[in-house]
């Protein structure tokens, strides 16, 4: 049985079904127990003993230890459909489960418990509402058909589970055919949902260099390279790549973001390095950018007399979603959404996520779902110390993944 010993504000929404309203005190309880016991990327044991142990409480099917900590969860539909020759849909649901190393500066009762680790992003609401859907799901079988699989992803943070996920074969036995994905977004008013086909989220890509000049005194530079002014030079030349290389009706950033030289005041260092991200939603502008980020390094370097070590990492690609799916989950938004903003059909961010890998292998769609509530105080951006979400949106995730399923299913 679920326990609702909790009673935060209910759910009060003419769309949202009374048995999912009924469960918002326990899924805003799941959350506060996650949040509480933050874990970081392959390290979620806890988060995963306590969903294992959820799942199992209620009966559900799932496999535990996918990608080191990762969760999958198979519910199957029981609904006969007219067509009785139609082959069974499967769709598979994603959720994140890991935390940030951040230091929470929240005051609230259910403060990390874990020293310089914080759910700062959301991934904590996440799991909940992908857990109230499981729940939701086993106990309505009979609403739909096929199969649903929800999987529980470690490391979305980085270094990234969904490819070893992948790997495992959690898109497989039996195979999916579509996924969604949502994602809180302090970014929109509380109730609101971004979607869009195509591009949502950025790819990540990080670069590292180091140049080697030749030290020595700072009052006689004629005998040394300056590694610091080439990295000057260098860090300066990497901004006209986006200014002058991309074309202006393109999306893309390049961040330096640190810089280490020197020992002294007095004293040219003979290394410096620096490191950036590049992010972009066009593949063609990823491989552009790299190949000028190299062309300038070198060049500069050359002119100075200093060499370099240039290592580039391609982390997650952009996130890319279906048409169709996309038109999937716009019209059960439509129909759950009861703020006047509605869909914000444009959002897009450069931020990124490695729901991009799912995507890659099957049709799917991932959203943004508004949490803000500034008037609570809860509009702090993600990955800050202080932020916090409106809670009451936890269930109207729920609606939305069982009717994309109801709908999608049958």
């Amino acid at each position: 049985m679920i326990s609702t010993t909790l009673n935060p504000q209910p759910v009060n929404s003419s769309t949202i079904r009374p048995a999912i309203q009924s469960l918002q005190p326990q899924i805003v309880a799941w959350r506060r127990h996650i949040h509480q016991r933050p874990e970081l990327a392959f390290r979620e044991n806890l988060t995963a003993e306590f969903v294992s142990q959820k799942l199992t409480e209620w009966g559900i099917e799932h496999q535990t230890g996918i990608a080191k900590t990762g969760v999958v969860a198979v519910i199957k539909g029981e609904k006969i459909l007219a067509a009785t020759d139609a082959p069974a849909k499967v769709l598979a649901i994603r959720t994140d489960m890991d935390a940030l190393p951040i230091q929470e500066e929240n005051e609230v009762a259910y403060k990390s418990q874990h020293n310089g680790i914080m759910h700062a992003c959301g991934h904590d609401g996440h799991t909940a509402i992908a857990l109230a859907t499981a729940y939701y799901l086993s106990c309505h079988r009979a609403d739909f058909a096929g199969t649903v699989k929800i999987i529980f992803q470690p490391a979305e943070e980085g270094p990234g589970g969904a490819k070893p996920m992948i790997a495992a074969g959690v898109l497989q036995n039996p195979d999916v055919d579509a996924i969604i994905g949502l994602h809180l977004w302090n970014y929109l008013p509380l109730g609101t949902v971004g979607v869009r086909k195509g591009a949502l989220m950025a790819a990540t890509e990080l670069f590292q260099c180091t140049i080697f000049g030749k030290g020595g005194h700072g009052a006689i530079p004629q005998q040394t390279i300056d590694s610091i002014v080439v990295s000057a030079q260098i860090i300066n030349a990497l901004q006209s790549i986006v200014a002058r290389n991309i074309n202006p009706l393109e999306s893309a950033v390049l961040t330096v973001g640190e810089l280490h030289a020197g020992t002294a005041h007095n004293v040219i260092a003979d290394t410096a390095k620096f490191r950036g991200t590049v992010r972009y939603f066009n593949l063609e502008v990823g491989e552009r950018i790299q190949q000028r980020l190299e062309q300038i390094i070198s060049g500069v370097c050359q002119s100075h007399g200093a060499k370099y070590e240039l290592e580039y990492i391609k982390c997650y690609p952009p996130v890319i979603n279906d048409e169709k799916i996309v038109a999937l989950v716009h019209s059960v938004a439509e129909s759950v959404l009861e703020t006047p903003l509605g869909i914000v059909p444009e959002c897009q961010t450069m931020g990124g996520e490695d729901m991009s890998f799912f995507l890659q292998a099957v049709p799917g769609c991932y959203f943004f779902l508004g949490s803000a509530n500034p008037e609570q105080n809860l509009a702090y951006p993600h990955h800050h110390p202080r932020f916090n979400f409106d809670e009451t949106v936890l269930s109207t995730g729920v609606e939305i993944f069982v009717r994309c399923v109801e709908k999608f299913c049958n």
